[in-house]
Formats: structure tokens, sequence, C-alpha cells
């Protein structure tokens, strides 16, 4: 995401919004990863962290008798997710908070799960372990899911890409490695399937792009937003073997 230029950040948000999902996930590795938190109050306290348009939302509401908490810093995303909510059943378990996540003023243990798909990097992994790990309760759970190196040895031009647009971008023992410095017990981990890249983020995704090259043809700003989507999504097509997103659930200790 561009980061100091505010118009290049509003036309970032214009080619992400209307999505089902802000990055790669689907149900099934929701509730995948959800099973590997054995022992959950019946009731668990939830907080989903960088939440989106809440597909993980629905789907922790609906498997879980608990109260969640979803926060995210953009009113569109949040908007969906209540459109969501207004005909599902469960949602008055929901509450929807317009928040930062480097910000968030809780409670300490006031969590028996915190949730956060494809959102920790925001602060970077260290950093959210850290900050997230008061929020839970003696032997509360962390569930996120994070980009990983799978591939050893990346080829060159995928490893260029990344190393310029997520440098901070690490393999999976080195993750899992950050969990346990942080005073977590590993739990688990998985590598989302690729259909949890396509059907409910890039497809939807690739489809807009043509109406906004048109819409912005002799605007070289917004060209070169809609240049980096459509790299990412080659990326994907043509180096998917080398990164994933992996699901990694952790305990407080």
């Amino acid at each position: 995401m561009p980061e100091n230029d505010p118009r290049l950040v509003k036309i970032f948000y214009e080619v992400q919004s209307g999505l089902p999902r802000q990055g790669p996930g689907n149900r099934d590795s929701t509730l995948r990863a959800l099973g590997l938190c054995t022992n959950l109050p019946s009731e668990p306290a939830v907080l989903d962290v960088g939440c989106g348009p809440g597909m993980q939302t629905m789907a922790l509401a609906q498997a879980t008798g608990g109260r969640i908490i979803a926060v995210d810093n953009c009113d569109e995303y949040l908007a969906q997710l209540r459109q969501r909510l207004e005909a599902a059943s469960g949602s008055e378990r929901v509450e929807v908070r317009q928040a930062d996540m480097t910000t968030m003023s809780f409670a300490d243990e006031s969590f028996d799960l915190i949730w956060s798909e494809g959102a920790a990097y925001v602060m970077g992994v260290k950093r959210a372990l850290a900050a997230w790990r008061p929020l839970l309760k003696k032997g509360g759970y962390l569930a996120f899911s994070e980009l990983v190196w799978l591939d050893l040895d990346p080829p060159e031009e995928v490893a260029r890409f990344f190393g310029r647009e997520y440098p901070a971008m690490k393999r999976v023992d080195a993750n899992v490695a950050l969990i346990r410095d942080a005073g977590y017990e590993p739990r688990g981990d998985f590598t989302l399937p690729e259909e949890a890249w396509w059907d409910d983020y890039y497809a939807p995704l690739e489809k807009k792009l043509p109406a906004l090259r048109d819409k912005y043809e002799n605007d070289e700003q917004a060209l070169s937003v809609i240049a980096m989507t459509e790299a990412e999504i080659r990326m994907r097509r043509d180096f998917g073997a080398s990164y994933g997103y992996q699901f990694f659930v952790a305990q407080r200790e």
C-alpha cells in the first residue's frame, strides 16, 4: 500500500474497494485454524484485528458462541461488515469498531482469542505479537495469517518484487521462532490453499482493473497503482509455489 501520498492511498483503496476480502483467505481455512484452538470457552471473548469487510468475522460468529469485537480503520470495509451482519444470525454478538490497530485500548487479559487474517504485517509480526499478548487471558489463543517464503531460494524476479514490496517477509520457521520468543507456544500452522487467493480476492480484483485503467487512462499516478496490482497478481500466477500465506495458531503461556 502507498504510505506517504494521500492521493495514492485513496486510489489504492478505490482499487481494493467492494471486494469480498482484502487478502487471501476462505471460510474453510478460518475454521481449520479455529479447530487448532482447543479448549476454548463455550462463549469466548474474541478480538478480530484488521477485520476488513469481515468474512472471517462472520465465520467466527457462526462457529463460536462468543462475543466478537471487530476492529478496522477503514469506514468502507466496516460498512460492508455491518451489511453482512444485518442479515446474519448471531450478529448481536458482534461489535464493530473503527480503530487503528496500533492504538487499541483494551484492558489486559480481555480476550480468549485474538484473530488477525493478513493484517499483522501492518504493525510487523514481532511488534503485533508483543502488543497483543497482554490482551490475551492466560492460555488464550492468537491466530493470524502472514505472507511467507516457501522456497528457500526463490526465483530472482519474485525475490526482487517482494524485496521491494514486503522486505520483512520471512520463512515459516522464522515466524515460528518469533512466536516462541514473544512468549507463546505454537499450536500449529498450515499454508492457505490456492483457491483462498483467487475465489474471493484476486479473481474479483482482476475483473475491476480494465475499467479502472479506462477511468485513469491519462493519470500516471493512478496507473502506477493499477500496474502494481497487476504485477502482484502476475507474481501469483508465475511464482505461486515460491510463497504463500501461512496460518499460525499460538497459545499464550
